[in-house]
């Protein structure tokens, strides 16, 4: 099976995986306390008012034929308006979703840039200082929850030195790297222990392999043998962890970006659970559930370029 043909499989199989989370957010929605109509009314709104606009956003129908027809709408690609922001979700979503999504990019990246060097160098630098150091610092923001090290974030580097804004999104591609460099990094803390960890691992495990044995009685140097031999077969594993973790990721962007009251999908998704906006909600989860499929799809395909060996 060549890549094209995985692709295309994998994009099959993804189908059924959406259609379940559509099942289960719905049935999730109907156990939340409270009422979309008596939300958007009031708690002082009679029960007429109430009524009328409940029969006029088809809440008073059965469940199964309100399943089925955010289904068949969803069918046609119409993810429906929005209760209490008056305009289509998708509008509402493609807006907020391209934060969210340069919010995700740009934690990746960080997740990288620190995770890379500080696996390697503990590796490299068994039990020294540096290892040590580098274990005791990142199992401490490991601990820590992310809406912890968001606020004390801001409480120092944004209030009291004013090294970063306190919340928003700013103007332009340099304002809006500066705005999120506090909420990449507090998402990107919570994942770089996790990799340094397994990196580290991996490129001890090889470094006592054979292979690596033999390249040195080769008389290779031992830059060669780190670039060459250790670290691209010790990256597996670890791309396999970066991969996994986009749900925590995405996890991290709803809570981060409430913290730095950042205009993304994940604060819109909170302030939909909120106000019952039930097509709001189902939207939004069902695309936060594509992006972890893609990103898994992406992460097995990455596999076949570091390793030859692995066949689809």
């Amino acid at each position: 099976m060549n890549r094209a043909q995985f692709i295309a499989r994998r994009l099959v199989q993804m189908l059924p995986v959406l259609f379940g989370v559509t099942l289960i957010v719905f049935a999730l929605l109907q156990l939340i306390p409270g009422d979309p109509a008596t939300t958007m009314l009031g708690l002082q709104a009679r029960p007429e008012s109430i009524a009328a606009l409940r029969q006029e956003l088809g809440l008073d129908r059965p469940l199964w034929e309100q399943y089925l027809r955010y289904m068949g709408n969803l069918a046609r690609f119409d993810l429906g308006d929005s209760l209490k922001f008056r305009v289509s979700v998708s509008s509402l979503l493609g807006e907020r979703l391209a934060v969210s999504l340069a919010l995700i990019v740009y934690a990746t990246l960080l997740t990288v840039a620190l995770a890379l060097p500080l696996g390697i160098v503990s590796a490299l630098r068994k039990d020294g200082l540096i290892d040590q150091i580098t274990r005791v610092v990142l199992m401490t923001t490991l601990v820590m929850p992310a809406f912890l090290v968001g606020i004390i974030f801001l409480t120092y580097l944004s209030v009291r030195w004013r090294l970063f804004p306190v919340a928003g999104y700013g103007e332009g591609w340099r304002e809006h790297l500066h705005h999120l460099f506090l909420p990449a990094l507090t998402i990107a803390l919570g994942i770089v222990p996790i990799l340094v960890r397994a990196l580290r691992t991996s490129i001890l495990d090889a470094m006592a392999s054979d292979y690596v044995r033999t390249a040195r009685a080769k008389g290779l140097r031992e830059q060669a043998v780190v670039s060459a031999h250790v670290l691209r077969n010790a990256l597996i594993p670890t791309v396999t962890l970066l991969g996994l973790s986009v749900g925590y990721l995405l996890g991290g962007t709803v809570i981060v970006e409430n913290v730095f009251s950042l205009p993304g999908a994940g604060k819109l998704l909170v302030e939909a659970i909120a106000a019952r906006d039930y097509p709001l909600v189902q939207s939004t989860t069902l695309v936060f559930a594509m992006l972890v499929i893609l990103v898994n799809l992406a992460t097995d395909t990455v596999y076949t370029f570091l390793d030859p060996r692995v066949r689809l």
